[in-house]
Parts: structure tokens; sequence; C-alpha cells
């Protein structure tokens, strides 16, 4: 299939309705609707199952494609792809036909990991599921900071193992079980339209709903989970930089000083920093297509660049987006030019877990040796 030709309409309804989106704070529920008559919600799920057969550096592409247009869109299409491909690596029995569900988009999946007691470090919930007799479980999990709330089918969820002391086991929890709630609204500062609200799942598991043995969980989040969403997140900031700049780059080549007659860009400083600014995120986005390409074909480095990813274009994109603001000044500060979306919607991912920071803690911990979860 031609992917750009694909993409062309499901980009064309994301920019359509993605003002409103941010305004009012909804489910970019068009967008989302294209995307799964496009096929794209199978993107990189084998055809086996319905879906592309395609690998990291296409799902970078669309999810960096779409976050140019509609940041909120991009991020529930990463969510959905994570919790797909989590799925995907563990089949819980008891769901035969949820792979082909998530492929073909009559399921939005996402993840429900992070948890108030331990905020950004989502590999490490604190709920504890107990045996409900027999081989089901129970538990009740309040989890914060969950993308498509309210909307997704199928919630990917963390809890301490019941039968493995100390270990992680994901669950595959529908949406339609009773116990399942969204327990809060959300009003981000960006990414307005991703419904991120806090969520409770007061219910009973059964085993065949497990994905994976008990205590595959962690292995699943860090194996898995990772490697998709670090690089799904960059493509986000990395999208989101790339419409500031190229806003700024209009707005700067048109807008002129009357009294001069020359246009913000024929000034020396405005020129200096759009070229710094599209140099850094040119490197950046190299940086995220050698990642993509080491994920789909792992090597020794490939640990070094999930972990790296994510915070080098978390960091280009609030760099990037600041500058644009800049160059652009009251002209961006207003809603017209688009930038102050992109600008906000970019703040986003650097305090998503797993946090910047904390990746460029893990980074220091890979290359001087060190467990990186130690």
């Amino acid at each position: 299939m031609n992917m750009d030709s694909t993409l062309k309409p499901v980009l064309a309804t994301a920019a359509e309705h993605a003002p409103a989106v941010d305004a009012d704070g909804r489910f970019p529920s068009e967008a989302v609707s294209a995307l799964g008559t496009s096929g794209l919600m199978g993107l990189p799920l084998p055809e086996q199952v319905g879906g592309l057969g395609a690998g990291p550096p296409e799902f970078a592409h669309v999810t960096a494609e779409l976050a140019e247009v509609c940041g909120s869109t991009a991020m529930i299409y990463l969510m959905h792809i994570c919790g797909a491909m989590t799925v995907l690596a563990s089949p819980p029995p008891g769901l035969p036909s949820l792979p082909s569900e998530m492929a073909t988009g009559r399921t939005l999946a996402t993840l429900a990991f992070s948890e108030p007691g331990s905020r950004s470090h989502f590999w490490a919930p604190i709920t504890q599921a107990k045996h409900n007799g027999g081989d089901d479980v129970r538990f009740t999990a309040d989890k914060s900071w969950v993308t498509s709330a309210g909307h997704a089918g199928l919630y990917v969820t963390s809890v301490l193992s019941a039968d493995e002391p100390g270990t992680v086991d994901l669950y595959a929890v529908q949406a339609g079980r009773p116990g399942v709630s969204v327990t809060g609204s959300f009003r981000g500062l960006g990414l307005r339209g991703n419904a991120s609200s806090p969520m409770c799942f007061d219910v009973t598991a059964p085993d065949t709903t497990r994905l994976g043995p008990a205590g595959a969980g962690f292995a699943l989040m860090t194996e898995t989970v990772m490697p998709w969403f670090n690089l799904g997140n960059a493509a986000v900031s990395l999208g989101l930089a790339r419409s500031a700049l190229k806003a700024a780059v209009r707005h700067t080549s048109s807008a002129r000083l009357e009294h001069t007659g020359q246009t913000l860009a024929e000034l020396p400083t405005i020129r200096a920093r759009l070229a710094r600014t599209s140099l850094q995120l040119e490197a950046a986005t190299a940086y995220l297509q050698q990642a993509a390409a080491s994920i789909a074909a792992p090597d020794e480095d490939t640990p070094l660049y999930v972990l790296g990813v994510k915070a080098l274009a978390n960091d280009t994109a609030l760099t990037v987006t600041d500058d644009a603001m800049r160059v652009c000044g009251g002209a961006a500060f207003s809603q017209h030019l688009g930038i102050e979306r992109s600008f906000r919607d970019a703040r986003a991912g650097h305090v998503m877990a797993p946090t910047a920071d904390v990746l460029y803690d893990f980074y220091g911990k890979a290359i001087t040796g060190q467990p990186v979860f130690g």
C-alpha cells in the first residue's frame, strides 16, 4: 500500500477538527474514526490478524505526520499501538479475537499503568492483585493519566502479581466490564483532546485475560512497551516541533516591517535563530530514524536508542517550539498561527513516564555499565 496516500485523508480530517479539539478539550472522534477505517490502526500488526505488517520506521513516520496536524490524535494513536503490540507479544488466551479487533480498528486500545502512588515510575504499580477463588484475581487499581479514558475498548492494566510476589502482571481489561470507570476529568495545558483522565479498575480478572505467564509484566513493559512508546512519543514531539517551525518560517517570510519594507526573515537575528532551530530538529529527526531502524532490527545499540530517543526528542521539541514563539512574537502568542498549540502540546512529552530526566539517568547508567533499573 501507499502509506502517504492512505494517511492523507486521515490528516485532512485531523487537521480540520484539531482547533476545536484543542479549544473544547474534546476527544478527536472524527480523526480516530478515520484512522480506524484507513487500516492504520493495524499498521505494525501482522497481516494474519488484519494488520499491515509494517515496522517501527513506518510507525514513527505516521505518528509524526499525525502530530504535525493534531497532537491529541497522535497521542491516542501511539497509545493504541502500544496496547496492541503488548497484547500481540503475549495474547491472552481468553480473548482470541482481540488482535484482529485492534488491527482493524474495531477496538481502540490504551495503557493503564501509572498510579498516584508510583507516579511517573510506570513500571512499578502498587496495586496488589489477590486470588478471588480459583484462578481469577481481584484488584482495585486507581490509575492516573489514562489516555483515551472512557473512549478505549481495551485497557492493558498493570498490577502486582497474585502468584509471583514482587513481580508485575498485565491484564487485558475490556471497557464494558463492571467496575471500570473514569473517575475524573482532564483539562491539561496541552494535548487537551486525548482524554488523559484518571480511572478506577475495581474488577475481577480471569486468568485467561492475563498477558503471558505470571510475573511477566515487567518484561513486557520494558521489552515491548518502552521501545514502541518511546519511539512513538519521540515522533509526536518532533511532529509538533516541525509544525511549529513550518509555521514560523511561513510567518517570518511574509510578515513585514512596514517602516523598512523588510520581512522578519530578512533580519539576521531571525534567520540565525531559524537556522539553528532547523538544524536541531533535523539532527533529532535523524536520531529518530536511526532509533526506528535499530528497533526494527535489534542489535547491541538498540537499548541505548530506546532510552535516548524520547529524551532527545522531548527536549528538542521544547527548544524548537520556544524558538518558534520567539521569532514570531505577538503573532505566535495569539492563536491564528497555531504555534501556541504546538508549544503547549510539546510540553507534555517531557513529563510523560518515563520522563526525559529519568531517561537521561537510565541512559547514563547504561553507558557506565550500571543496572538501568537497579
